[in-house]
């Protein structure tokens, strides 16, 4: 196992691994643990109590954070006729169609997210094999397969996160960077903690929300108190 280096055995010297904190003395430790020499990027990790491995269990959905994520995301958008002016007004970064499919298919990756009108989606799907393992493939439950272009690129310019329970149980979303205001990191975090509880599957059966941690991009996870929010 590799080593952890001096600044992360430092930081993680400030926070004490057995203690669940309250959210706001979680994120101050977070910001005194962040020793990189770049703005790191805050990240919530959340463990429900469901089993990822049953189709009624599953969470998956996207969130709007209030104040954004601090990394404006690059859009490409699938669509053609009059949905190609409505996607490049909203500021989509790249539109089109059969152009960038080859694209991708030629190895291009210049984008963080894809939006796709449904009438694109016998297209796009094509590209299953290379944009699924990347997590790039556009879907309904997310917002990123519609008709309805400007809001779409307009919510992901915004600050929009999508968020899948992973085969452990677990949920990981950021929620900003480590210069925000920590105000502004504690309504970025209760947002996603806002959507996972109105996702929570009916069949979801005990403890809900088992251990949620923040931390910095190199530094230490902080555990935060589930029962405030659960």
């Amino acid at each position: 196992m590799k080593k952890k280096g001096k600044k992360y055995q430092d930081s993680a010297k400030l926070v004490d691994r057995s203690k669940q904190y309250g959210l706001n003395e979680a994120i101050e430790l977070v910001k005194q643990t962040a020793k990189a020499n770049f703005d790191e990027t805050v990240e919530m990790a959340v463990r429900l109590g469901v089993d990822p491995r049953k189709n009624d269990q599953q969470v998956r959905g996207a969130v709007v954070l209030p104040n954004g994520t601090g990394k404006t995301q690059r859009v490409l958008v699938f669509a053609k006729g009059e949905k190609v002016k409505e996607a490049e007004a909203a500021g989509a970064d790249f539109v089109g169609d059969q152009e960038y499919i080859n694209k991708i298919n030629q190895g291009w990756f210049d984008f963080d997210v894809i939006v796709a009108t449904p009438d694109m989606m016998a297209e796009v799907g094509k590209l299953g094999r290379v944009l699924g393992p990347k997590g790039l493939m556009p879907n309904p439950k997310t917002g990123t397969v519609t008709f309805e272009v400007e809001k779409a690129v307009k919510e992901i310019k915004a600050g929009k996160v999508e968020y899948r329970v992973d085969k452990a149980g677990n949920v990981h979303a950021p929620i900003g960077k480590v210069s925000f205001e920590s105000e502004k990191l504690a309504e970025n975090f209760e947002a996603v903690v806002d959507a996972l509880v109105k996702a929570k599957p009916s069949a979801a059966k005990g403890t809900y929300m088992k251990n949620i941690s923040i931390s910095s991009t190199m530094g230490p996870g902080v555990r935060v108190n589930p029962t405030a929010f659960a």
